[in-house]
């Protein structure tokens, strides 16, 4: 029978996910300080704090010292009641993570994506890794989210494209939660890092901006928050900036290839047209190898100029920082965001001196007062976007059952 607003059990449940959020936020606390931030009496707190032990949601962790009568003791949410997994799927590497209730990391896991063209076997073989090797009972995991560069369908939450990753397609997510018996999410890659970013990152407390994703491994992607939630689009093909056309860049039908196709070179990761044809790492390798600037990677090429006051360093980031700015400034004039996150290895290795040019550049083009800002969170924002959604499931899912 479902409980109608206002029933017994119904704000049961609200007090004690009421309490649980803080204790998280504030935890350890005491029975007189749980209910005085709740707004609870001593008596109701009481019952609640019996009823989550009891279930072992919360356990009493130490004694605080108070007046005449014996210390009061001290709650806080157990930290092995759940615990929820977070991976980044890419085609160069698999990086994963698992984490309890609280957030704490308890395991790390990298997986050479090559050991299996099965999505299915690659994912379940990283969770089991991940659950031996942090001593994790299997049955305590409660969410797992899969970051991938994949177009990502809204409606389902399957994936319905990937560019980089041929072997997930439809299909994939059912396919996932058959194998693992649990809650599987998957999500855009970029999607991830922006919730990071807005969650622990320069975006912290910002309801609107774009993240531009400039990646040695995946090219270009973007992700745009309004309203503080992602806009996925119809059908979430959102932020496929890297289609964009632009000046300078080819389209198409330049290079003689159907609209919306790939590369002619089925080795190849990269557009060949549109926005991605300008930042794409080979690209940008060319650009600096013309400024005198050698290296094999993209990454080590932003990363020398970067650290270099030479002209020809200078000369090179002002290029890379025009060409940047070009799909900056086509984001600006229609969502007129007024921050744009710059994020990804790429973005990294640049630096501020990066940002600070794409922002003069991106002036030059763009009437809006844009501001140009360099991601920072540490270690995988895809990652650790991952692990804030799974986290956010499995407290919803645990939290929700108490009574």
């Amino acid at each position: 029978m479902s409980q109608r607003p206002g029933t017994p059990r119904l704000l049961r449940q609200l007090n004690d996910r009421a309490a649980l959020e803080l204790l998280l936020s504030d935890g350890p606390l005491t029975r007189t300080q749980l209910g005085t931030r709740t707004g609870l009496s001593k008596v109701t707190a009481s019952q609640l704090l019996a009823r989550l032990e009891e279930r072992d949601l919360v356990r009493v962790v130490g004694s605080q010292a108070g007046g005449r009568g014996p210390n009061a003791a001290l709650y806080a949410v157990v930290p092995e009641s759940a615990y929820v997994a977070a991976l980044d799927v890419s085609a160069r590497r698999v990086t994963a993570t698992i984490a309890d209730i609280t957030g704490r990391i308890v395991g790390d896991a990298t997986v050479d994506p090559s050991a299996s063209d099965d999505p299915v076997a690659l994912v379940h073989t990283t969770v089991m890794r991940l659950v031996d090797e942090a001593g994790v009972p299997l049955d305590r995991l409660r969410a797992c989210v899969i970051g991938t560069p994949g177009v990502v369908d809204p409606r389902t939450g399957d994936i319905r494209f990937s560019f980089d990753l041929i072997t997930w397609h439809e299909g994939i997510l059912e396919a996932l939660r058959t194998d693992l018996r649990r809650s599987v999410m998957i999500e855009n890659d970029v999607n991830l890092a922006a919730l990071a970013e807005h969650a622990e990152g320069i975006a912290a407390g910002v309801s609107e901006f774009v993240l531009i994703w400039l990646s040695a491994a995946g090219g270009v992607g973007m992700s745009t928050m309004i309203d503080g939630r992602i806009h996925r689009g119809r059908s979430g093909s959102a932020g496929e900036i890297g289609y964009l056309p632009v000046p300078g860049a080819p389209m198409p039908g330049d290079l003689g290839l159907p609209a919306g196709y790939g590369s002619p070179r089925g080795d190849s990761r990269e557009l060949p047209h549109g926005f991605q044809a300008l930042v794409r790492s080979g690209q940008i390798v060319e650009l600096a190898a013309e400024h005198g600037i050698e290296g094999g990677d993209v990454v080590t090429v932003v990363e020398r100029a970067a650290s270099s006051d030479s002209p020809r360093a200078e000369a090179f980031l002002e290029a890379f920082a025009e060409r940047i700015a070009r799909g900056v400034a086509a984001v600006s004039v229609i969502l007129d965001p007024g921050l744009v996150v710059l994020g990804g290895d790429v973005a990294r290795a640049g630096g501020t001196r990066l940002a600070e040019r794409v922002q003069a550049a991106t002036a030059r083009i763009a009437p809006n007062d844009t501001e140009i800002g360099l991601g920072a969170v540490e270690g995988s924002p895809v990652v650790r976007g991952a692990l804030l959604h799974a986290l956010e499931h499995a407290r919803d899912e645990v939290f929700s059952s108490t009574v």
